[in-house]
């Protein structure tokens, strides 16, 4: 049996889960840890017995809570190596100034350097006096030792230094702890778009997806005859995406907007440019277009997902993919879900 689950997903976070009975594989881990293993738990699947992470690209909406949960379970994470670094960088910012800002923080750090420094010698000043009057305020030293003084040392135990003989235990400071590491994973794996592998008893195939990301891919998962793919987050279907995802059992397909209500929406107009252009998302019409046209209609189930909560509606979304199927006869089986942002999905068991 092979099963996908769909923790949640639209630009709040994604992530999505496909096993067998040996193996579990989480497809981006959009949501915080605690979020992700609380959904998990709901939808049957025992986070603890998670095989590995693969990431699709480094949108904070697919990455959100993976180092996190990477490091709680001890699993390894698949990325391309470009996706890899490119997270990296997002982990540890690297800050810029300009010349004037760096040379005021110059010389802040100097005149704190020197503040330190007369500080430092004013203590000593300080201590060096109170010395000096505590030795002229004990006097001499008394050099008349009784016998009941020389006792101690006289029938002290052989080899065993008196109490005020042993030397002193100088304990070591402690060390300061090192910030941890965000970029931290316990196991980095990398793949190649187009280059096939295997994680258990699933084979995955990673296709390249057009998106404003470093080296983003979209997965055919298979496994006991049965195909799995996601692809989403792509500005438009590309003859390498239409090609993988045949003879696919389940297709995950991004729906992410409505044209005008997109147009009409609350975005400023460069997001909204973003998203209608061919590294953007693909529409509820272009989702029909590929459905009506170049899809071979052998999925049982079409999963619609990556929905904007602004510029979509979820029967929308439906209506204008199942009038697209409707036009086909030989596609009236195929069976429309929803993939949803607050709540997984049904599993889908084939």
């Amino acid at each position: 049996m092979m099963k996908m689950t769909v923790l949640a997903s639209g630009s709040k976070g994604n992530s999505t889960v496909v096993s067998t009975g040996r193996t579990r594989l989480l497809v981006d881990a959009g949501l915080s840890c605690r979020e992700l293993m609380k959904r998990m738990r709901f939808a049957g699947e025992e986070p603890e017995s998670l095989t590995a992470v693969l990431i699709t690209h480094e949108h904070l909406d697919h990455i959100n809570g993976l180092s996190v949960l990477a490091r709680k379970l001890n699993i390894p994470v698949y990325f391309t190596e470009a996706t890899h670094r490119a997270w990296v960088r997002m982990m540890m910012p690297r800050t810029t100034m300009t010349y004037s800002k760096w040379l005021e923080t110059v010389q802040a750090g100097k005149q704190a350097a020197k503040q330190a420094k007369e500080q430092a010698k004013e203590q000593a000043k300080q201590q060096s006096q109170a010395e000096a009057s505590k030795e002229e305020a004990s006097g001499p030293a008394d050099e008349d030792l009784t016998e009941a003084s020389l006792e101690p040392s006289l029938h002290a135990d052989d080899g065993e230094p008196s109490r005020e003989e042993q030397p002193t235990q100088l304990q070591p400071e402690p060390k300061r702890a090192n910030p941890p590491d965000p970029a931290y994973l316990p196991v980095v794996e990398y793949f190649r778009s187009g280059g096939g592998f295997c994680i258990g008893d699933i084979a995955i195939t990673p296709f390249t997806t057009p998106h404003d990301a470093a080296d983003p891919v979209g997965f055919v998962f298979e496994a006991e005859g049965i195909r799995m793919a996601i692809a989403t987050d792509l500005g438009y279907m590309p003859p390498n995406v239409r090609l993988a995802v045949r003879r696919c059992d389940v297709l995950m397909i991004e729906s992410n907007h409505d044209l005008e209500m997109l147009r009409d929406g609350p975005y400023p107009w460069s997001v909204k440019q973003r998203v209608l252009s061919r590294v953007g998302h693909l529409s509820n019409d272009a989702t029909a277009e590929f459905l009506s046209g170049e899809y071979d209609g052998c999925a049982s189930y079409v999963i619609l997902a990556h929905l904007s909560e602004s510029n979509n509606l979820p029967e929308l979304a439906r209506v204008t993919a199942e009038q697209a199927l409707q036009g086909r006869m030989n596609l009236l089986a195929n069976r429309v879900l929803l993939a949803r942002q607050d709540q997984p999905l049904e599993p889908i068991c084939l």
